[in-house]
């Protein structure tokens, strides 16, 4: 795939993403515009469904209005609000740690730069990307599992793993549609580019995609 390919495949995603469901943490974002709370939620949303996590978010947001409220909300109580996520009881106190450090190094704000944002307990290059690009409308690009898999099988790029991923795609993709890779991604990569069965003959894009390993 080639570049001025890879515009128009990302012009029909975006034409195309009013029909899917969005990413939760990209609704919240929207929604909100809340830094504090696109951080809270991408870290609840790793290894979760997006349903259960939106169920939980909305739980916890409405007792939670920011840092200095999960800090002082008991461990037991925050745990109840977000079950049934993924590894809840670690999340909680992961959570716990996250705000401490929010209320004590940062003045109860959420940090607008990488290299802090990956100092917070928990958060890595993804979560980090993800609240630069959609709780702070940032031109960065957050691969998770689909940014990397689809844009391999596009042929659009070839490497082994996520970072070298976002390395090359900052290289090929236009600053303008950074931030919206992974909402536009993510939700290509739950409804059609799936990991096992693509729905390859309902694939919008698929004139244009080398289908590499598939």
């Amino acid at each position: 795939m080639k570049k001025v390919e890879l515009i128009k495949v990302l012009k029909i995603l975006e034409r195309e993403y009013e029909r899917w469901n969005a990413p939760v943490v990209t609704l919240i974002a929207q929604h909100t515009n809340d830094p504090f709370k696109v951080l809270v939620s991408a870290l609840i949303s790793t290894r979760t469904k997006d349903e259960t996590t939106a169920e939980a978010c909305k739980r916890l947001f409405d007792v939670v209005k920011g840092p200095q409220d999960l800090l002082e909300i008991p461990i037991d109580e925050l745990e109840r609000l977000i079950y049934p996520v993924g590894f809840y009881k670690t999340k909680a106190k992961h959570l716990k740690e996250l705000a401490e450090d929010l209320v004590q190094r940062f003045g109860k704000r959420v940090p607008d730069n990488f290299e802090d944002l990956i100092s917070l307990k928990g958060v890595g290059r993804k979560v980090a990307n993800l609240v630069l690009a959609d709780g702070f409308g940032k031109p960065v690009i957050c691969v998770d599992t689909h940014v990397h898999r689809i844009t391999n099988r596009w042929g659009l790029i070839k490497t082994k793993n996520v970072e070298q991923t976002e390395k090359e795609l900052m290289k090929v993709v236009p600053e303008e549609y950074r931030r919206l890779m992974n909402r536009l991604l993510v939700a290509f990569g739950q409804r059609i580019c799936r990991p096992v069965g693509p729905r390859c003959g309902e694939c919008p894009v698929s004139k244009y995609c080398k289908r590499v390993g598939v």
